[in-house]
C-alpha cells in the first residue's frame, strides 16, 4: 500500500471528518507524526496487523524522496520541482531536501486534503534565494495545476514533476496515464518524472498487500489500487528511465536494503 498523496476529506460545508480514516493523516501515524485522529491509528493499525511491513513502505517512500531529489539536484542541476500529492509535513521535505542542496531552488506543493492546507505554512518557508509555493488542487486536474505553477515556475526551464503515492488513487490506469501525459507534455526536454507506486508483485513482496488493500478501501478514503510492473512502466513511455530502471523504492540507488512492495523510479524527458 501506499497512503501518503490527494483526496479531499471534507463535508460540504468543507469541514474536516474525523469519522473516516484518510490517507495523509494514516501515512503521518506510519511515519511517526501526530497530525492524525483515533480514527486513522485505528485503521492504521489494523492495516499494520494485516501487513506488517507498511511502515517500512512508508519510511523507504520518504527515503526514495530525498535521494531522488538529492540526485536531480546535484547531479542533474534541476532547480525545478513540482511536488504534486504532497501530504502532510515530515521531516526532509521536498523544499528542504532541494534548497539545502541549492538555496535558489523552487518547488511548488500541490494537494486538496483540508488538513493538509492547514500545515501548508510548515511547506511555505523557503531560502531567501529561492521559492517555495503550495496550490490547493486536484492531481486528476493536471491543467489547472499547470496554470497554477506557472506563477512560481518557468516552464521553459527543466521541471521535476513528482507524484509519489498518488496515482494509486487514480483507479483507472488509463486516466492516470492522461495524467502524466499532461504533465510531461507542458514541461521541456531535460525535465524529469519521479514516480512511486504500490504493487502487489510478489518478486517485491506485494503478495500480501491485496488484503491490507481490501480493508482500506472498505475502512477508509480514498480507495488505493496496487499496479503492476507493466503497468509502473507505462507511465514513463517515451521517456528515459535513469539507471538503476524500476526497482522497490527502497533500493533505487541504495541496492543493499531490504525491497519493499512499492515501486520507484525517475525518468528523463528526451
Amino acid at each position: 500500500m501506499s497512503a501518503e498523496g490527494t483526496g479531499g476529506n471534507a463535508d460540504t460545508n468543507g469541514r474536516i471528518r474525523t469519522d473516516v480514516a484518510h490517507n495523509a493523516r494514516v501515512w503521518n501515524y506510519w511515519l511517526g507524526g501526530k497530525d492524525n485522529y483515533p480514527v486513522d491509528r485505528v485503521v492504521g493499525e489494523q492495516v499494520v496487523e494485516m501487513f506488517p511491513g507498511i511502515g517500512e513502505v512508508a519510511r523507504a517512500d520518504r527515503a526514495f524522496l530525498g535521494r531522488a531529489v538529492a540526485h536531480l539536484v546535484e547531479d542533474a542541476d534541476i532547480r525545478q520541482l513540482l511536488d504534486i500529492g504532497t501530504g502532510l509535513p515530515t521531516g526532509d521535505n521536498t523544499h528542504e531536501v532541494a534548497q539545502r542542496l541549492a538555496p535558489e531552488a523552487r518547488v511548488v506543493y500541490v494537494d486538496n486534503d483540508p488538513i493538509v492546507l492547514t500545515h501548508a505554512h510548515a511547506l511555505l518557508t523557503s531560502s531567501p534565494e529561492g521559492s517555495t509555493a503550495y496550490i490547493d488542487a486536484d492531481a486528476r486536474d493536471p491543467r489547472r495545476i499547470l496554470r497554477a505553477a506557472a506563477d512560481t515556475l518557468d516552464f521553459e526551464r527543466p521541471v521535476a514533476v513528482m507524484l509519489l503515492g498518488i496515482l494509486n488513487f487514480v483507479p483507472d490506469t488509463g486516466e492516470a496515464r492522461s495524467i502524466v501525459r499532461t504533465l510531461m507534455d507542458a514541461v521541456p526536454s531535460g525535465s524529469y518524472l519521479v514516480l512511486t507506486h504500490p504493487t502487489l508483485d510478489a518478486d517485491v513482496g506485494g503478495a500480501g498487500n491485496q488484503p491490507a488493500m481490501d480493508f482500506w478501501n472498505a475502512n477508509a478514503t480514498p480507495p488505493i489500487t496496487g499496479r503492476t510492473r507493466a503497468e509502473f512502466l507505462s507511465f514513463m513511455e517515451g521517456l528515459e528511465l535513469l539507471e538503476p530502471g524500476i526497482e522497490s523504492c527502497a533500493r533505487w540507488r541504495y541496492p543493499e536494503a531490504a525491497p519493499v512492495p512499492q515501486f520507484g523510479a525517475v525518468a528523463r524527458k528526451p
